[in-house]
Parts: C-alpha cells; structure tokens; sequence
C-alpha cells in the first residue's frame, strides 16, 4: 500500500509540475494548464479513496502516535 500511496504521490506532483510547464510555456492561449490541474485534482481524488478503501480492507492501520 505505500508503494501505491507513494505512485500517486509522484503522479500528483509530475501533474502539479506539468502544469506549470504549460502556464508559462502557453502563457494562457489554451487549455493545457487546465487540463493538468484537473487531472492532479482527479489523481488526489483517486489518492484519497484509495486510503479510505485500504483503511476499511484493514491494510492500511492506524498507529497512534508515540
């Protein structure tokens, strides 16, 4: 499960980054910056269920803190 959490993680970010690749390689004239950021929002959205999923199938368990 963390080889998964971490996978997203770097999917979000990798998407976070294009998007600013493309902010300021268009500079506005099309629609690339949007759709990268809505794909790190869906990625985050995919992340979040998936840890409430591994949570309710018991792979994922808290361990309070120490």
């Amino acid at each position: 499960m963390k080889i998964v959490v971490a996978v997203a993680f770097i999917l979000i970010l990798g998407s976070l980054g294009s998007a600013l690749f493309f902010l300021m390689r268009d500079k506005g004239k099309s629609n690339r910056t949007v759709q990268a950021l809505a794909l790190r929002v869906g990625f985050s959205i995919v992340l979040f269920l998936l840890i409430l999923l591994g949570y309710k199938l018991g792979y994922i368990t808290p361990t309070g803190i120490h």
